[in-house]
């Protein structure tokens, strides 16, 4: 099976990803430490690049190449923070310098074409890469369906839920925004990347509001009845932000029927809603790159649980939002929790085993209500071809005190700076 793209393409998959630089080629010159077995990880985010590091942890003599197009990554993690004030770009602007380190080729190109009978793909720059097991880690695209509303009208009112120059120009529209105006924000049917994030958002730009243009509100405009962590956020809500968050749920909002982003008016079947920002988060399905090389089925891509294995071709593994990974949401950590398993289960096939054990991952997602209120969610899956089954994990408890709530806040930013380490270097 080949699979190719052609350059029109190309420059179209490149959007969809965010890319923000130039398409330079980086790492060419010396290629991929080692003599062992030949890994192609394509992605760079918490699922490629943490597969990437552990393919060359669990086996050191393998050879890993790494293809990526930009040159550093602007994690979704903690860009709500800095939409709310509390961090700065840089903290969340993290390069592959630690991946190149530990003897990973790091390549700054984009694949242009999969050939899965030669097991090569080749490159942008013309270049042909060899591989003995693959891992793609494509994130998340959107489903452009909402008449007024699609990826050039996008810039006008940004999504930003591929952090970059969107989550820029968002936080520049909140900055210009006149005292006493309406922020609407729509999040997305399920499923999509990471569930808690536009009630965080939400969170974190009522923070900016209240400090900086207390006459102004935020209003959620939603495409579900019910969100992860509601109990937790509504409690947060009601004491922080009572007078600066309003959420309606989708029985009471409708159908969304038509955007425009110049007058920044959302109709619905049932009201039209005026913003003075308006940040409207598409449904959403595998990343551009996953459905070029035909891994998907439907909106996203079916994988053997156990080793991530593509369903539908034969020594590719799927990683990250795009696997249909049963039971687990798509978030960051579950992305680094996946990326060993998978790292793991590709040292092990290709030093001979014939079979891997059954998997356990985790993940926890912490999310700021304020800078001193934090709330989190946690679980731990046991894995099997099929399906990972949940066997312990919870969420905040309700009615905790200001220092339970402190603690939380901080847990957050550790967490942050531990998984970033874990996936960068």
């Amino acid at each position: 099976m080949t699979i190719k793209t052609t350059r029109r393409e190309f420059m179209k998959v490149a959007g969809a990803a965010g890319a923000v630089t130039a398409f330079a080629v980086t790492g060419c010159a010396s290629g991929p430490s080692g003599s062992g077995p030949r890994v192609v990880v394509v992605g760079g985010g918490f699922g490629g690049a943490t597969a990437a590091r552990y393919v060359k942890k669990f086996g050191p003599d393998f050879r890993v190449t790494m293809i990526e197009p930009k040159s550093s990554y602007v994690t979704c993690p903690f860009s709500n923070a800095y939409l709310g004030g509390i961090v700065d770009l840089a903290t969340i602007t993290h390069n592959y310098s630690g991946i190149s380190a530990m003897g990973v080729d790091v390549r700054q190109d984009t694949v242009m074409s999969l050939d899965a009978e030669a097991q090569t793909v080749t490159l942008w720059s013309g270049a042909v890469i060899e591989y003995d097991r693959l891992i793609v880690s494509p994130g998340i695209d959107f489903k452009w369906t909402i008449p007024g509303y699609d990826e050039t009208s996008s810039e006008l009112a940004p999504h930003a839920w591929q952090a970059g120059g969107q989550t820029v120009t968002l936080r520049k529209q909140l900055e210009e925004m006149d005292d006493g105006g309406t922020v609407i924000i729509a999040p997305p049917g399920n499923p999509f990347r990471c569930p808690p994030g536009p009630y965080e958002r939400a969170s974190m730009i009522a923070h900016y509001l209240k400090t900086n243009k207390p006459k102004s509100k935020v209003l959620i405009l939603d495409r579900k009845d019910k969100f992860s962590k509601q109990g937790a956020f509504m409690e947060g809500w009601k004491k922080n932000y009572a007078d600066y968050i309003e959420w309606v749920p989708a029985t009471e909002v409708g159908t969304i029927t038509n955007i425009d982003v110049n007058t920044k008016t959302l109709a619905t079947e049932m009201d039209t809603h005026k913003a003075d920002v308006l940040n409207f988060i598409p449904n959403q399905k595998a990343g551009a790159i996953a459905h070029k090389m035909g891994l998907t089925d439907g909106d996203w891509c079916p994988v053997d649980l156990l080793t991530f294995e593509s369903k539908v071709i034969p020594g590719v593994h799927v990683i990250g939002d795009a696997a249909v990974v049963t039971g687990m949401p798509k978030s960051g950590n579950a992305a680094n929790s996946e990326a060993k398993i998978c790292a793991s289960a590709v040292v092990q096939l290709l030093s001979g085993a014939t079979e891997v054990a059954s998997a356990i991952s985790s993940n926890t997602c912490y999310s700021l209500v304020t800078p001193d209120y934090g709330i989190s969610v946690t679980a731990v899956w046991q894995g099997t071809a099929e399906k990972y089954a949940k066997t312990s994990g919870g969420v905040s408890p309700a009615d905790q005190s200001d220092g339970f709530r402190a603690n939380e806040a901080k847990y957050a930013h550790g967490w942050y700076a531990n998984i970033t380490a874990d996936v960068f270097g």
